[in-house]
């Protein structure tokens, strides 16, 4: 039950969303499959397709460090509920680069960079966004 609030509190907020966002749901195109010893990611065409290319992201800020603006951090789909837990799995977050460190707001913020599409990243993130800057 908690789970379908947490999508609702998303849905809602992402509402206005505009057009040229990149959608969580497409983020989600993304299959787990064994391969030799290990699991690997299997991206959709549509997410292989976006390897590379500028685009931009809303979502909800997590810190990886204390302080008030952050270089670094990571973007969920979903607001966090826990200052200890991911929201959400490896298709629900992108790791964020920015240019400038960045202001932490709990409200979705929008960005732009270039995405990668990482098939083989040995933190486990499937997405990280460099060189962003906030989306105007």
């Amino acid at each position: 039950m908690r789970a379908l609030v947490l999508l609702g509190c998303a849905a809602l907020a992402f509402a206005a969303q505009a057009q040229d966002v990149v959608p969580w749901k497409t983020f989600a195109q993304v299959a787990l499959e064994r391969s030799s010893n290990r699991i690997a990611p299997r991206f959709s065409e549509a997410l292989a397709a976006l390897d590379q290319k500028e685009v931009k992201v809303q979502g909800f800020m997590l810190p990886l460090d204390m302080g008030e603006k952050h270089a670094l951090f990571i973007l969920s789909a979903v607001p966090p509920t826990c200052g200890f837990c991911m929201p959400g799995g490896p298709e629900a977050v992108v790791e964020v680069r920015a240019k400038s460190p960045l202001a932490y707001t709990d409200s979705a913020v929008t960005v732009s960079g270039k995405l990668s599409v990482l098939k083989d990243d040995p933190t486990g993130i499937f997405y990280r966004l460099t060189d962003a800057v906030p989306a105007k």
